[in-house]
């Protein structure tokens, strides 16, 4: 699972970097990813400390 998590974490840090190149970081693709990414990351931190 937590390799999983790492993975998806990975591709929506990617998706955050190819975004903020051409968007704004205040538009909605951008707060989208990066809502989801913080939730994956969250999500990370609960398995670790586990």
């Amino acid at each position: 699972m937590c390799k999983n998590i790492l993975n998806e974490i990975e591709s929506y840090r990617e998706k955050m970097v190819q975004l903020t190149a051409t968007l704004p970081l205040s538009s909605e693709e951008v707060v989208e990813v990066s809502s989801k990414l913080d939730c994956l990351l969250n999500e990370y931190e609960k398995t670790k400390t586990k």
